[in-house]
């Protein structure tokens, strides 16, 4: 069944009729660089309110797509080598591509790209990027330093403020 708001018609298998998603984004098996897989998967969705979609997006990339598209708010966890403290929660408003930091880890190269894409379609949401400061990215690694472990804890509760302030 399809929803129809703005101008664009809602896929509801992707959002399960939700307005609003928090995608974790990142490589499990990279150390700190899978921050927004690890804090997808440990958060406390009952601390959340209702209606909100979770989604672990690993390295997926363009396979996101109808679940980015699908909702009209989309909060996105990642991680980055912006060469702040180890564990530095930023929170940016891209809105095009080039508003993505340079130096987002990784996977950046799908993210972006799918904002272009989402872009041209004409069914970009509002995107809140919150990235989380990593030094390095350790392959074969499923373990985060303590520094950005610490920072799962202070993020959710600035998403879970920042959903008080958006929800529609």
């Amino acid at each position: 069944m399809e929803t129809e708001f703005s101008t664009r018609k809602i896929d509801e298998f992707h959002s399960d009729g939700n307005t609003i998603l928090v995608l974790g984004i990142g490589n499990y098996l990279m150390g700190d660089e899978g921050v927004g897989v690890h804090f997808i998967n440990r958060i406390d969705k009952t601390l959340f309110p209702e209606g909100i979609s979770f989604v672990d997006g690993g390295t997926g990339g363009f396979t996101l797509i109808p679940y980015i598209e699908s909702h009209q708010k989309v909060i996105i966890v990642d991680a980055t080598m912006d060469g702040k403290e180890e564990g530095t929660i930023s929170l940016l408003k891209p809105r095009f591509s080039e508003d993505f930091p340079i130096s987002l880890s990784g996977h950046n190269f799908g993210l972006k790209d799918m904002v272009e894409i989402l872009s041209m379609l004409d069914t970009m949401p509002e995107i809140y990027l919150y990235t989380i400061t990593i030094l390095k990215m350790e392959p074969m690694c499923m373990q985060l330093s303590p520094k950005v472990e610490a920072s799962i804890e202070k993020v959710t509760a600035e998403i879970i403020q920042l959903i008080e302030k958006i929800k529609i």
